[in-house]
């Protein structure tokens, strides 16, 4: 039987990116999936490339009438959730001295804000259940990144909400636990400089340091850990965090000069 057989899942952010990878390795698992974004042409796109049964739903993590109505909406098309995944994120490329109040406010309330509203919402569903929760976070919030430094404020703040939550839910046993990707082609979408809500184009990814292993990562590399702590296996695993990062956060490496 497929790890995911019967998972009933709701995916923020699912549009692209991260997002989209979870949701795609999700239903080839065997889950029924719902995907919510802002973009509707990305989200009927999406939706028709995940197959039967999957939806997209428009909404803005930002807004809590659009998070409750879209929780909602996913519940009654799923029949219930068993699993919440909260990717929906948002960045600015800048110092965090250099950030005007405003980007601030957008990408704290996207990136924070929205994950618990997500919480709260899906988590009346996810008790009834046993279900779970997973936070997608960065290897920013671990170590930080200067030149997106609210962003990586943020996503510590999302390894900390994931496990308050994970204590939240263990006497209803839902479980809580937090994903933190290291660099992935192509990069963020919406990790833009101060004033803009996407950057142009696709980041170049030639420059980027290469990880221990070998290689930069891919969106089916997080797709796959996602996997594995929505499914049965990971039953007694709640409050953790882990990095997929090809270790990159393992330690300074000391790179031989030719």
């Amino acid at each position: 039987m497929s790890l995911l057989e019967r998972k009933r899942a709701l995916v923020t952010g699912g549009t692209t990116g991260l997002g989209l990878a979870i949701a795609g390795r999700f239903a080839a698992e065997g889950a029924r999936v719902v995907i919510t974004g802002r973009d509707r042409s990305l989200g009927e796109s999406a939706e028709t490339g995940l197959g039967p049964g999957a939806r997209f739903i428009a909404a803005n993590a930002a807004d809590p009438a659009a998070v409750a109505s879209s929780v909602a909406a996913a519940a009654e098309h799923l029949g219930g959730l068993d699993v919440l995944v909260n990717n929906a994120g948002v960045g600015v490329a800048a110092r965090l001295l250099d950030t005007p109040l405003a980007d601030y406010d957008t990408v704290m309330n996207v990136n924070v804000r929205g994950y618990l509203l997500y919480a709260q919402q899906a988590y009346p569903y996810l008790a009834r259940n046993r279900g779970c929760m997973i936070h997608i976070a960065s290897d920013a919030g671990v170590w930080g990144e200067q030149a997106t430094g609210l962003y990586s404020v943020t996503k510590a703040a999302v390894i900390m909400l994931g496990k308050m939550l994970a204590l939240d839910g263990g006497p209803d046993g839902v479980r809580s636990n937090v994903l933190c990707p290291g660099d992935v082609e192509p990069g963020m979408r919406h990790m833009a400089p101060p004033g803009q809500s996407q950057r142009d184009g696709a980041e170049d990814a030639s420059g980027w340091p290469v990880p221990p292993i070998g290689r930069i990562g891919q969106p089916g590399d997080v797709a796959a850990a996602a996997v594995f702590y929505a499914s049965d296996q990971a039953e007694f695993i709640t409050g953790t965090t882990l990095l997929v990062d090809g270790g990159m956060t393992a330690g300074y490496q000391q790179r031989e000069r030719g």
